[in-house]
């Protein structure tokens, strides 16, 4: 296989571009780059076009819910977004592999499509580029590394804890009710997607765990047709050769020593 797509890992990255390792993560933040680029040559109206909130679906435009983390706009913030996805989402990906943090993220975009849809039917809100998933990946690494140093020795679970804080005063400040039910109904989905991919184990409380593989109960090993036919070769020609024990070799028929000629002939072979 050609170097551009080696044979891979669960751990190794989907294909290389020079000496870039192209994983999960990094595939993500590109296209998160391609969108800054679409952002620029088409203006504003792209993220408009790609943006996520429930009162458009009834008028069809059903698109909405899976292109809505791509409704990015360029400026300091969004690219901060994109850098701290990529610096946890690497590390996530470098534990449990490529393969599962695809469908973390798959996870992570579904639960914040429902959380907000369900919100959406009492409440006015919207998805609108990478901001959140960034969001709910720094927080699954804080959970998963409670008891890292962020700035300042702060502990990771601090740092988290005051950022759930921040949005939840923002949100009341604004008046916005809406992130106010969707962020904890998002909260408990994801973590029970992360559950399900392989981390957050030191959460035995929460559910989603992955399944053991199941093993069948080993089978008894019955004898091949070789080894029956063997045995009973064997046992014919010790009952051959204990009647010329008794009698002598002229108490055999012709056909039972053309038979024990056979046998022993077809023993040896084997």
């Amino acid at each position: 296989m050609s170097s551009f797509f080696p044979a891979r890992g669960s751990a190794d990255p989907w294909f290389r571009l020079g000496r870039l390792e192209v994983g999960t993560t990094v595939a993500v933040a590109a296209t998160v780059v391609m969108s800054w680029i679409a952002w620029v040559v088409l203006g504003g109206g792209l993220g408009a076009a790609l943006g996520y909130y429930p009162a458009v679906l009834g008028s069809g435009q059903i698109w909405r819910l899976f292109t809505w983390p791509w409704a990015n706009s360029l400026g300091l913030w969004p690219v901060l977004n994109l850098f701290f996805f990529w610096y946890f989402g690497s590390e996530l990906e470098a534990q449990i592999g490529r393969v599962k943090m695809a469908w973390l993220l798959v996870g992570v975009w579904a639960s914040l499509t429902v959380a907000v849809s369900v919100v959406g039917l009492a409440f006015d809100g919207g998805l609108f580029g990478i901001g959140m998933i960034q969001f709910m990946v720094l927080l699954v690494w804080i959970a998963e590394y409670p008891t890292r140093r962020f700035f300042f020795a702060i502990p990771a679970w601090v740092f988290g804890l005051v950022l759930v804080a921040l949005q939840i005063f923002e949100s009341l400040g604004y008046r916005d009710f809406a992130p106010l039910f969707s962020l904890p109904l998002s909260l408990v989905l994801v973590a029970l997607v992360a559950r399900r991919v392989g981390l957050l184990t030191d959460y035995a409380w929460i559910p989603g765990a992955p399944g053991r593989p199941r093993t069948r109960p080993a089978a008894r090993r019955r004898p091949d047709r070789e080894q029956q036919r063997r045995t009973s070769d064997r046992a014919r020609l010790d009952e051959l050769l204990d009647r010329i024990n008794e009698t002598g070799l002229h108490g055999l028929s012709d056909a039972e020593k053309r038979e024990l000629k056979k046998l022993s002939e077809r023993l040896r072979a084997r």
